[in-house]
């Protein structure tokens, strides 16, 4: 009966500072979080001081009532004006609303293109969805084509929306990707291609050699450049580079160049 009782107690005690935790971190300004490691059930924001702002959630933090959760382990990440993620490294991708992605075209019907976007459900890419898109315009597309796209819709049980078209309807960089080279990655190694200021490995080969690029944060990553030679070399310095620090990228990068030209 006392063993009970102190178990009891144990338990309680448990909970009673789990629970003060949770509310510390609730309380918590939101900018201390930033940069900072979470884990699923963390509260990194309290939308009640939040009564005069939008705020948008990206991949890995949903909201409960008044307050905003994590979902999955990763670092948290802010950009002005007011969009907050969880940004870790992981094969798997998961669509999330304004995620600009590559795609490759699976099979077209009569309103949609079918496209894979390694999620868990093929994306739908409306026909209509392009610039100027009217019925007697409507692009064809073969399977296998290649297509930088961005996610419109991405609600669970569903399948993901797309679009080859900006927020104020221009076509931009999206559309279909010619020649080149694609292949996959993680998630982290294309969310540090795609951060601010220019990641290290892009800087180091954008001095040596002349090449486009196009990276989707669903972890693929098109190369495109003068020779297939060159084309080799961009694609596999950069493959090579995401556990690397920024100095250990430029001697990587430095080091591929010295050994091609020796052979």
């Amino acid at each position: 009966m006392q063993h009970e009782k102190r178990s009891l107690t144990r338990n309680c005690t448990i909970w009673c500072r789990s629970q003060r935790h949770m509310e510390e971190k609730a309380s918590a300004s939101p900018a201390s979080f930033i940069s900072q490691a979470v884990v699923p059930g963390d509260v990194v924001l309290d939308l009640t001081n939040f009564s005069n702002h939008t705020i948008k959630l990206g991949g890995g933090l949903y909201q409960n009532c008044d307050a905003i959760s994590v979902m999955k382990s990763g670092e948290l990440k802010f950009s002005k004006p007011n969009k907050y993620w969880v940004e870790s490294s992981q094969k798997r991708y998961v669509p999330c609303v304004e995620d600009h992605v590559l795609g490759i075209v699976v099979d077209s019907r009569s309103d949609n293109f079918l496209v894979d976007i390694k999620g868990p459900a093929l994306a739908f890419l409306p026909v209509l969805a392009f610039e100027g898109g009217t019925r007697r315009n409507i692009p064809k597309f073969e399977v296998g084509t290649l297509l930088y796209v961005r996610v419109v819709k991405a609600n669970v049980g569903m399948n993901p929306e797309l679009l080859c078209m900006d927020a104020s309807g221009k076509a931009a960089e999206f559309g279909p990707l010619k020649d080149g080279y694609m292949f996959e990655s993680s998630t982290g190694l294309a969310q540090m291609l795609l951060g601010s200021p220019t990641c290290s490995i892009l800087v180091a080969l954008g001095k040596k050699v002349s090449f486009e690029i196009a990276v989707g944060l669903n972890g693929r990553v098109w190369v495109n450049a003068e020779s297939p030679s060159n084309i080799i070399l961009v694609s596999n310095a950069i493959m090579r580079s995401e556990n690397l620090s920024g100095v250990q990228q430029q001697i990587m990068v430095d080091s591929c160049f010295r050994e091609f030209k020796d052979l």
